[in-house]
């Protein structure tokens, strides 16, 4: 049995300001119209795979399962992270799910980072195929990029003997300096390390218990001491948070002798920073590319991005150009490292941008927060079909609500009534209340929020269908 390990715990800062913490890029439309975690499930639907176990973080549990549900996967589980350590402990957690589905003794795992792009899928499928006779027969298998250019962002992997249709590997070598990256393609036995693996469950964790004991033992801890909430696997946080922290390829690939390599050019990018977003989307005559609302004049290769507005350049050549609702970035595509280092002093500062949205997105829909002043806020809310906020309420706040479009069930104290379109509602400080959808289309509502205080920590929750709980 083949079970595809979609990791989906990155936070993507590099692509600040349309990827931010709580909306990472893997759950971005950034090529075409699914997103990329959506893609990465579905590039595996021609392997005859069974249903995927998905890891990632806590906070983004509702954002995962709305989008598998959206592309009709019902996942073997979804994995939660109650804190990053790195991609070993992931996949141990994913390899001790799988071994828990029922039917599947020792299913090989083909472990995915949810955040890559492969343009060329039948030859990534083609890899795959390739690569599982050696991963039934015990052998970890990565797969190693065909480089195109002498790339210093990536680590490399230097292929080894031949064995059968793949390669033992020579050694993994960290990301190297310009000139050696240059050298490595000149030799041509050198790929790029994709972090992409095929192996069998218990063999990944054998070799993990021979050269990370104590690390194999805290996730099967924190694995076993864990529990079932609605559609996820919860592990117990305080034994994962003793977990020791590293990535595959240090704890398990560098150090075993049953590691191999099996070469893919597949047109595979990890979609690192914008430039590397700008090289794997389709240019123009000029070399720019444009999403949304655009106009640019005499200017050549820009990554230019309107989200909520007009975005126009005259004479700019070789920049990137993000516009969200609430930030602008302009940087020259060879400085798009350093976003990492905005995101940094964002952060530092407090700012809210380095982690959210304008739009915030909840297990029940979203909100979008249209204008905010003195002892006042308001908020666009979308309320998805069937779905309900928690009852709750504030001490600091009153709310008044109106319907845009569908209906809202509404309750307010005691009652509980409809509001139609144009139907308004007010609730005073310190009632309990709740707004649900009994439709089968998108409520649209306008909330004007007033009072002394207006942040999210005045919710006390007091019935939640997502399990949510205090404030």
């Amino acid at each position: 049995m083949l079970v595809p390990v979609i990791l989906s715990g990155g936070a993507g800062t590099r692509l600040w300001p349309l990827s931010r913490e709580l909306y990472p890029k893997q759950l971005l439309a950034l090529l075409g119209s699914r997103t990329m975690l959506q893609q990465t499930v579905l590039r595996t639907g021609d392997l005859d795979a069974a249903a995927p176990v998905v890891v990632c973080n806590e906070a983004h549990r509702f954002l995962v399962a709305e989008q598998l549900r959206a592309i009709h996967c019902q996942p073997a589980a979804i994995v939660l992270e109650p804190a990053g350590r790195n991609t070993a402990p992931a996949i141990a957690l994913a390899a001790l799910a799988a071994l828990a589905t029922p039917g599947a003794p020792d299913p090989v795992l083909l472990v995915l980072p949810a955040d890559h792009v492969i343009q060329d899928v039948p030859a990534f499928q083609d890899a795959v195929r390739l690569a599982l006779p050696s991963a039934q027969a015990g052998r970890l298998a990565t797969f190693g990029i065909v480089p195109t250019a002498p790339e210093t962002g990536y680590g490399y992997i230097q292929r080894g003997a031949a064995a059968g249709d793949v390669f033992g590997i020579g050694r993994f070598v960290e990301k190297p300096s310009l000139d050696k990256a240059r050298g490595f393609l000149a030799a041509g036995d050198y790929y790029w390390n994709s972090g992409m693996f095929l192996f069998k469950a218990r063999q990944y964790l054998a070799q993990l218990g021979t050269f990370q004991p104590d690390m194999l033992a805290a996730c099967r801890a924190a694995f076993e001491c864990g529990r079932k909430d609605l559609d996820f696997t919860r592990v117990d946080s305080a034994a994962f948070e003793r977990c020791p922290s590293d990535s595959i390829d240090y704890a398990v690939m560098e150090k075993t002798a049953d590691a191999v390599v099996v070469p893919l050019a597949a047109g595979w990018s990890d979609v690192g920073s914008w430039s590397a977003l700008h090289a794997a989307s389709e240019a123009d005559a000029q070399g720019n590319v444009a999403h949304g609302d655009v106009l640019h004049e005499d200017s050549s290769g820009n990554y230019l991005y309107a989200e909520s507005r007009l975005v126009a350049t005259v004479g700019l050549k070789d920049h990137v150009v993000v516009e969200t609702k609430d930030a602008v970035l302009v940087a020259p595509r060879d400085r798009v490292q350093d976003v990492k280092k905005l995101v940094g002093r964002l952060k530092e500062r407090g700012r809210y941008e380095h982690s959210l949205h304008r739009e915030v997105y909840r297990p029940w829909g979203s909100y979008d927060k249209v204008e905010s002043g003195p002892r006042y806020q308001v908020n666009r809310l979308t309320i998805n079909p069937g779905a309900s906020q928690s009852l709750q309420l504030h001490h600091h706040r009153a709310e008044h609500w109106v319907v845009v479009s569908g209906t809202a069930r509404v309750t307010r104290g005691e009652d509980v009534f409809l509001l139609e379109e144009n139907q308004s509602a007010y609730i005073p400080v310190g009632v309990r209340h709740r707004i649900e959808n009994p439709g089968r289309i998108p409520l649209h509502m306008i909330e004007v929020q007033s009072g002394a205080y207006l942040g999210e920590d005045d919710i006390v929750r007091l019935d939640d269908q997502y399990g949510r709980k205090g404030t």
